[in-house]
């Protein structure tokens, strides 16, 4: 039988707050001076012996159902919890290795561009070349035409 989702959220809040109560000092105390009064009013004659130990195997046992009962609950609840972040890790892990995978996309391209960039560094200082060499020339030229017309 499936609980409404509010009174299933509130039964596991209370499994957990008890069995973070039963894992605390404060549960060790309160139990230690359970049983020290159960024991006490056996030996002060308020109950037999038999029966205090009747009451107080009984008590320890149901005790002991209802908190394991609990406990699973906290387990599975965790263990729930747990599977949710593990396949939270695998989509991380799978978008860290897609990341990796562009990055080396993006180092390739930056390589082509560098190797471009040094293309046309190399042919911007053959152009520079040349047109040094054509002024050259022209100068050469001019330096004729200007001694061909004094002739």
């Amino acid at each position: 039988m499936a609980l409404p989702d509010s009174r299933r959220l509130k039964l596991e809040r209370a499994a957990e707050a008890t069995t973070r109560w039963i894992g605390s000092f404060s549960s060790l105390i309160i139990h230690s001076v359970f049983f020290l009064i159960s024991f006490a009013l056996s030996v002060l004659h308020y109950l037999s012996w038999g029966s205090m130990l009747l009451i107080l195997t009984t008590i320890v046992s149901l005790e002991a159902i209802y908190l394991s009962i609990f406990i699973q609950m906290t387990v599975n609840r965790n263990s729930q919890a747990i599977e949710i972040i593990q396949e939270d890790v695998g989509e991380i892990q799978e978008d860290i290795e897609d990341i990796g995978e562009d990055i080396d996309e993006i180092q390739k391209d930056v390589d082509e561009i560098q190797d471009d960039n040094e293309d046309d560094n190399l042919i911007e200082k053959k152009e520079a070349a040349a047109l040094a060499n054509i002024q050259a020339i022209l100068l050469n030229l001019q330096k004729e035409i200007e001694v061909l017309k004094k002739k």
